[in-house]
């Protein structure tokens, strides 16, 4: 006589080991961990030391919250994306690795962690919001650390696709494209109308040079420049001018403030 199957129960199967370890929602505990203790300024290592952590997992997860910058880290990041349009993700981290003389392992350190595996697609716009809020705040600070006219590029470009509003109260926002060569064109896509208008890096460093008093009664203040009305608004919001009362009722109160 033939022995019976069991009749398998609804659920079973191999238990989990650990059923409540959630690797994306650790992996998210840890980024946002890691970005609150650099931007106190702790070093890699010292984060890495308080968190139990790698520093090269510690940059990782920086990268990947989008806080962490670095020349090499630009490089690869660049390099990686270009290879990735014909190629895939194996076969852009090795052709990136030899192009930039790098190993493997230093390549995917430099790179984020793939959120669409990580993270789950609720946290998405979460994480993304997050990471440009600390993006702008650190290139803010580091400009007024050391206010060069490189360091100001920087700031504009992290305040890309921010909402901005004219004197008169009319909202617009840019948009910065990049050439051929993969960098950023030197030139300001405003967007208010159906078709954008463009605005030169030029006429912003002239206006930035031309800024006098604290209080900017009207954006010919700045000086008679080309898209003067749109580098006025962008100047209120990076905290960099102050404007009449009456004029603060229609712009709105700026993202930063001077200190």
């Amino acid at each position: 006589m033939s022995k019976m199957k069991k009749t398998r129960k609804p659920g079973g199967g191999r238990k989990k080991l650990k059923p409540e370890y959630d690797a994306g929602k650790n992996l998210k505990e840890q980024m946002d961990a890691a970005v609150a203790l650099y931007n106190s300024e702790m070093s890699l290592q010292a984060i890495g030391e308080e968190l139990g952590l790698n520093p090269i997992k510690v940059r990782k997860l920086l990268i990947t919250a989008g806080v962490y910058e670095s020349e090499v880290a630009e490089k690869v990041k660049n390099t990686f994306e270009e290879y990735r349009e014909t190629q895939n993700y194996k076969e852009a981290i090795l052709s990136t690795a030899n192009i930039l003389n790098l190993s493997k392992a230093s390549v995917t350190s430099y790179l984020p962690y793939k959120k669409g595996v990580y993270f789950p697609s609720t946290e998405k716009e979460k994480i993304s919001v997050g990471a440009e809020r600390q993006r702008r705040y650190r290139v803010m600070k580091r400009w007024r650390v050391d206010p060069t006219e490189e360091n100001f590029w920087g700031v504009v470009l992290a305040y890309a696709g921010i909402k901005f509003k004219t004197y008169s109260g009319l909202p617009f926002s840019y948009e910065i494209k990049k050439g051929k060569n993969g960098e950023y064109t030197k030139e300001l896509w405003i967007d208010r109308r159906e078709k954008s208008k463009s605005l030169a890096w030029s006429s912003i460093v002239l206006a930035l040079g031309n800024i006098k008093e604290e209080v900017v009664d009207r954006p010919k203040a700045l000086g008679d420049i080309r898209g003067v009305t749109y580098i006025y608004g962008m100047f209120y919001q990076f905290g960099l001018i102050d404007v009449p009362d009456k004029v603060k009722e229609k712009m709105g109160r700026p993202i930063n403030r001077k200190k």
